[in-house]
């Protein structure tokens, strides 16, 4: 079991060090964002907020030609986003607006930035993502061989041994070398609970089969891809109809969901697209999400058949790869949970780092 754990831990380690401490930076992005990001805060007024036809037009003046994917209201005291991306094109841009008057606050490229920089990383290691998401989906795979191992290792022989199993021998008369050990074994196994939650949600969008798997053992019956209902052209389709389906469906959610803290809705970029819409009922969290989809000409409600749907309709496991982000970042536990998630994520880096001294030690004794 040493052997493997090793064998393992050498080639993998750099990359969970790299894995964790980004995604320990990452884990309050959002809070930071709003600190220091004024332009994502407004003055609530005693009024409605504009409709999502008078937003596209303020919004696409500031990126003409770019295509507008979804206007997300975000409250009373937020801005609203226009959020600006296509498949198959490299651009990713947010235009904030003050949702009482339409003015432009900021245009925001969001592939740029430290935490855009911070989220590579964790993704991809900074490489061509065909290259490094495979390499963090195996290393993350390998990282959940060696907290199993690690536990296995970390068992005493003995009841009298167990009382010394969660000590780390600190101060004079102890080396530095078994300060070290203890670093590595005693904090492993304080963190290896969150340690297998986190590679865990990982991995379910490290591997399809892993996510397809857990989802089918769970219960799940639906697909995990996301696809927008088509519909059947009923007009002569012009970007006026588009913009009324728009405001049709945003007149729709505002009265179904009137506590919402978020509600988007997405602007049908084909002649049969859906209008797809949201609205989010938890705040901090995203798995609390009604998701909807109309007809772009009858605002006829559509069905579809994958996660993305109704809450009310999901079943335990469509909730719980729901949850998947929300439980990976810690959101789902709170302030607390995020908290737990970040201390964890430091741990969790310090380990491959006391793991290659302990190693570098055990090869100098054995060259003699």
């Amino acid at each position: 079991m040493y052997i493997l754990h090793l064998w393992l831990g050498i080639p993998a380690g750099l990359v969970v060090f790299i894995i964790a401490l980004t995604g320990s930076i990452y884990t309050f992005q959002e809070e930071i964002q709003l600190l220091t990001q004024p332009y994502r805060l407004v003055q609530p007024l005693d009024k409605s907020f504009l409709p999502p036809s008078v937003l596209y037009t303020e919004a696409t003046k500031m990126l003409p030609g770019k295509t507008l994917h979804a206007i997300k209201y975000n409250g009373k005291n937020k801005a609203a986003e226009a959020i600006f991306y296509k498949n198959g094109e490299n651009y990713y841009f947010s235009v904030f607006l003050n949702p009482y008057t339409g003015t432009t606050l900021k245009v925001k490229d969001n592939m740029k930035g430290f935490f855009r920089f911070i989220l590579m990383g964790h993704y991809y290691l900074w490489l061509p993502p065909p290259i490094g998401q495979p390499v963090v989906a195996w290393s993350t795979l390998i990282f959940v061989i060696l907290v199993i191992t690690g536990i296995w290792l970390w068992v005493p022989n003995s009841w009298y041994a167990l009382r010394y199993s969660f000590k780390i021998a600190w101060g004079r008369g102890y080396k530095w070398t078994r300060t070290n050990l203890d670093l590595h074994k005693v904090l492993g196994i304080y963190v290896c609970l969150f340690s297998l939650i986190l590679a865990l949600t990982g991995l379910v969008w490290g591997f399809q089969w892993f996510a397809n798997g857990l989802y089918r053992i769970t219960g799940g019956n639906k697909t995990l891809t996301y696809s927008d209902p088509k519909v059947a052209i009923d007009k002569i389709p012009t970007v006026d109809n588009k913009l009324q389906a728009m405001d049709g469906v945003w007149t729709l959610m505002r009265k179904q969901y009137p506590s919402a803290t978020s509600i988007e809705i997405h602007y049908p970029e084909t002649d049969t697209s859906s209008v797809a819409a949201n609205a989010n009922y938890g705040r901090g969290t995203y798995w609390k999400t009604d998701y909807r989809y109309f007809n772009q000409y009858t605002l006829e409600e559509l069905t579809v058949n994958h996660i993305y749907g109704r809450l009310h309709e999901a079943n335990f496991a469509d909730k719980l790869m729901r949850m998947n982000y929300d439980i990976h970042v810690g959101a789902i536990g709170g302030i607390f949970g995020k908290i737990v998630v970040f201390v964890s994520g430091l741990l969790i880096a310090s380990l491959p780092i006391t793991g290659y001294i302990i190693w570098w030690n055990r090869r100098k004794k054995q060259k003699p």
